[in-house]
């Protein structure tokens, strides 16, 4: 987690996953040998652990450029790594900052961080493949400022960061995938495969233990999730969404049928705007 390097910390969390799924093939008890949830920890003042480069600005600052030329796609790639290599450490948060879970807890986002040390693995490839590297473009910090904003409470965690940030990419990627393919770019948009294949999972590995925790506490998911989503100021979800991939992931129908109101209002007050500016 406080490690700054990224391929060093994406290759040390592949390396500590891999001892705990060799620990529980040799039938080791994962929660004799491998956590002590009851183990609460104090903050370092170095978290996360992060290079000095990318420069972090703020969202609206960012350009984007068109796909279709060479280094519209590397502004995207970079970009794209900056949201795993921040992956990387949201789950590993997860791992470290919340005490007395159940084990299978701490070996779920284990297992997320992995996956994402492995996007970030082909995403930084890929850049070089163009002739560049992480760190060469700026980016945002948004996604850590979540991470500390529900850094109290593991139930608010679960509602924004798997149920928000990471299902939003259920969305965008395969919008993001058919313009690589339309661009010539095969390698990358085989990439988007993979991560959205894996990101399904994260998905759903945090609407399992969102839903475990609402009901540990005795609250109904639906209002819970509508009640923190205003509490934390959550990111307001605009489509087109990917419901066959929420479906996957774990949304039910009527958290689909939700998220498609709360767009239908959006786009309903953006119109209304739009009309009293024309007049």
């Amino acid at each position: 987690m406080r490690e700054r390097d990224p391929l060093t910390k994406a290759d040390a969390v592949l390396a500590l996953h891999g001892k705990v799924l060799d620990a529980a093939a040799q039938g080791t008890p994962q929660g004799a040998t491998q956590w002590q949830a009851s183990c609460a920890l104090l903050a370092p003042a170095d978290l996360p652990g992060r290079p000095a480069r990318p420069e972090l600005v703020e969202p609206r600052s960012l350009q984007r450029r068109s796909m279709s030329t060479p280094q519209g796609r590397v502004v995207l790639l970079h970009a794209l790594a900056h949201i795993e290599f921040n992956a990387i450490n949201l789950a590993l948060d997860a791992v470290w900052r919340f005490a007395n879970l159940p084990d299978a807890f701490y070996a779920d986002w284990l297992k997320v961080a992995a996956e994402e040390a492995y996007h970030f693995s082909l995403l930084r490839q890929r850049l070089a493949d163009y002739g560049h590297a992480y760190g060469d473009f700026p980016a945002h910090n948004g996604l850590w400022e979540i991470c500390e904003r529900t850094s109290g409470d593991v139930l608010a965690r679960m509602a924004l960061v798997p149920r928000v940030l990471e299902a939003r990419g259920l969305d965008a990627s395969p919008p993001i995938r058919a313009r690589l393919k339309q661009a010539g770019d095969d390698e990358s948009a085989a990439i988007l495969d993979i991560i959205l294949r894996d990101e399904v999972g994260h998905v759903r590995i945090g609407n399992y233990w969102f839903r475990h925790l609402c009901e540990a506490r005795g609250l109904d998911p639906h209002a819970a999730w509508l009640a923190l989503a205003a509490q934390y100021d959550a990111p307001r979800m605009r489509g087109p969404f990917n419901f066959e991939a929420r479906r996957s992931a774990g949304f039910d129908q009527a958290e689909l049928d939700t998220l498609a109101a709360q767009d239908a209002a959006a786009a309903s007050e953006s119109a209304a705007r739009r009309g009293a500016e024309e007049k």
